[in-house]
């Protein structure tokens, strides 16, 4: 018996250990690329300067500090990405990118926003954001 316990534990000591990389996002989660929402979506569609279009101008609708939903993006300098990512992913719908109520509210005719209408369908932001899943 002893034998047996001693030849098992001499097998796996030998074994090399596999990296199974990062962990997968969770059944449901979206996650398009990081890099078009720092270079791309963040600058056009979020925070376009100081645009009326703005989910973090000076109103502060969404502002980490004093927004009003749980859309809380930070406006700091610099900006922490990590955090407006992650919060940002929550509001999407990967499967009906058009369905994501980061999309569906601000678009006139579509979903109620507390802020009103901010884009146009068929608008440039609306393609931006659209963009956003077909980026690798």
């Amino acid at each position: 018996m002893h034998v047996a316990v001693l030849a098992g534990g001499a097998l796996l000591a030998g074994c090399p250990t596999v990296d199974l990389g990062d962990a997968p996002p969770g059944v449901g989660e979206c996650r398009p690329s990081r890099t078009y929402f720092e270079d791309v979506l963040w600058p056009e569609f979020l925070a376009p300067g100081a645009t009326p279009a703005s989910c973090v101008d000076a109103a502060g609708c969404h502002a980490q500090a004093d927004g009003r939903s749980a859309l809380r993006l930070s406006t700091t300098n610099p900006i922490d990405f990590d955090a407006n990512y992650a919060t940002t992913t929550r509001f999407l719908n990967c499967g009906t990118p058009s369905a994501s109520t980061l999309l569906s509210k601000p678009v006139s005719g579509v979903v109620e926003h507390g802020g009103g209408d901010l884009f146009a369908p068929g608008s440039t932001e609306e393609d931006v954001f659209l963009q956003w899943f077909d980026e690798p």
